[in-house]
């Protein structure tokens, strides 16, 4: 647990190899009891995880929380629709931005901020093949220039 109350609980990784990621914005979620013992525990994938608007509301789609073992035959469903608490105007300035062609939201990082259940959504659009090649490219010159600059100050020229 950090200074703040946050503990984060799982990260979409591969959504910043996938999408440019141009704005977050912060939503609770609403769970049954099995749900939150179960993302307590850890058990959560992201990873083919997005939000839509209907009716307005936002709902989080496709996002696998594993079954609670402890929990009666009241368990929950891993993959049903979540609804996500926003206000009404960011609910609004989602829609608009979301008009937009090629945009989506999707699940950044899911996490516990005192002891409440958030979601990280990353407004997005997804990029091309030549975009990931290109970002793939410039990290490994990173490392490069990172190794190179490493090795000058251990005495290794």
């Amino acid at each position: 647990m950090t200074q703040s109350g946050i503990k984060i609980i799982a990260k979409n990784k591969k959504a910043f190899h996938d999408y440019h990621i141009f704005d977050t914005i912060e939503a609770g979620i609403v769970l049954t009891g099995s749900e939150i013992k179960s993302i307590r525990a850890g058990q959560v994938n992201l990873r083919d995880g997005y939000a839509t608007i209907q009716d307005g509301e936002v709902w989080l789609m496709n996002v696998h929380i594993a079954p609670y073992n402890q929990a009666n035959r009241e368990n929950h469903e891993p993959r049903r629709t979540r609804k996500l608490l926003l206000h009404r105007r960011e609910i609004n300035r989602l829609l608009g931005k979301l008009q937009e062609k090629g945009l989506t939201l999707i699940p950044l990082k899911l996490y516990l901020k005192n002891s409440r259940a958030k979601v990280e959504l990353g407004l997005a659009r997804g990029k091309k093949l030549y975009d990931k090649r290109a970002a793939l490219k410039e990290k490994e010159s990173r490392r490069q220039i990172a190794r190179v600059v490493g090795r000058r100050g251990k005495g290794y020229e």
